[in-house]
């Protein structure tokens, strides 16, 4: 199942902006893209 920043920011109790700012530095590199929007995905779950 695929997920968004905002449905991952919800489960993780975080603002969509720390999801952002994580990506930013770097700490998401595995997290898939599409049309250059980040894509969750359920094997992504336990690191973050």
């Amino acid at each position: 199942m695929s997920y968004s920043i905002l449905e991952i920011a919800k489960m993780l109790n975080v603002s969509t902006y720390t999801i952002r700012y994580y990506d930013k530095e770097g700490l998401f590199p595995l997290v898939k893209r599409v049309n250059g929007i980040r894509v969750f995905e359920d094997k992504d779950f336990p690191w973050l």
